[in-house]
């Protein structure tokens, strides 16, 4: 490690303390998912912690669409988050230790979203900390690369770690193995000059990129494509061990159910600033995300007993999907 690094002072983009951190209500109790995927629940907290109204940016969940073995795995688009909060964000090439790279786009004010390994996270316990290698996305905010210590943004929160884990996480003790690629990496620029528009400025900034992705969506409703394919994997699936439910759980149930949460949020966020009838769209895909945790119990019963699973809620589903999206399009029409 350059000593000019394991020097330097500690680095901070925003004051923040996780323990009087408040995550955004996107991830609050009441939701009826708290979760959704980890690079979309990051840039909802760190546009949050930044500052931002991240319920502004979720137009884009309105075209995901059943890709055939899963659901889209979405994420907000690197043009709206620079449309609506100035972020420009880029590609970081990694040729140097890897904690050099960071502390240096800290020091710079650019958070750093990068991929880490969860089994050096504290704020995964009980699921992957010291328990799975599993590959995550945090968005950085502080570091102090002398006293070993990092601020950061992670699923629904804002956290910090220290000591060990930081060591291990940017491998400073050791020489990485040979065949260990380097983490994807992204830093977030700002857009020079840009002030970013607040309260219905910001709701009339986000309605052209709503109506942007609404024609995106598929045209043809997803859901009778995945009751199908979710009928055959059932062959399989019942007689899987439980563990291979929250894999195939994540991919289908989760991704879209938490999706279309966000969805009716971003509508009610919209509406909450004067832009009329949305609410019959916004209850559609809340009872889509609401069903869909239904099922996802039902999905575990089933495996666990060996039971068949009853498919009539995805036709449920289908039809308040065309609800949904037949009344926003002919509202943009």
């Amino acid at each position: 490690m350059c000593s000019a690094w394991v020097e330097s002072r500690r680095t901070a983009i925003a004051p923040l303390d996780p323990a009087t951190y408040r995550r955004h209500r996107l991830h609050g109790e009441d939701r009826v998912w708290a979760e959704t995927n980890c690079y979309t629940d990051l840039l909802i907290e760190l546009a949050h912690g930044l500052g931002f109204e991240p319920l502004a940016m979720l137009g884009f969940t309105l075209a995901i669409d059943f890709e055939g073995d899963q659901w889209t795995f979405f994420k907000p688009p690197a043009a709206d988050l620079h449309t609506l909060y100035g972020f420009d964000l880029q590609e970081l090439a990694i040729w140097r230790p890897l904690a050099e790279h960071v502390a240096e786009q800290v020091e710079a004010g650019r958070p750093v979203l990068v991929e880490l390994d969860s089994w050096f996270l504290p704020d995964t316990a009980g699921t992957a900390y010291r328990l799975a290698h599993t590959k995550t996305t945090v968005g950085v905010n502080e570091i102090d690369v002398a006293r070993r210590r990092l601020g950061y943004f992670h699923n629904a929160g804002y956290f910090a770690l220290e000591g060990d884990d930081f060591s291990e996480l940017f491998q400073l003790d050791g020489v990485p193995h040979e065949r260990v690629l380097p983490p994807y990496v992204e830093y977030v620029k700002w857009r020079e000059g840009f002030v970013a528009p607040r309260g219905r400025d910001l709701a009339e900034a986000a309605l052209p990129l709503l109506a942007r992705h609404l024609a995106r969506a598929p045209r043809e409703n997803p859901f009778p494509r995945f009751r199908e394919r979710l009928a055959r994997d059932l062959e399989w699936l019942l007689a899987a061990p439980i563990e291979r439910f929250h894999a195939y759980s994540f991919a289908n149930l989760r991704q879209y159910g938490a999706c279309f949460e966000l969805a009716e949020s971003h509508l009610r966020w919209l509406g909450s600033h004067g832009i009329a009838d949305l609410d019959r769209s916004a209850a559609a895909l809340h009872e889509i995300a609401e069903t869909a945790k239904r099922l996802q119990f039902q999905l575990a019963r089933a495996m666990a007993r060996k039971k068949p699973l009853d498919l009539a809620p995805i036709e449920a589903m289908a039809a308040q999907w065309t609800l949904a999206l037949d009344g926003l399009r002919a509202y943009r029409a």
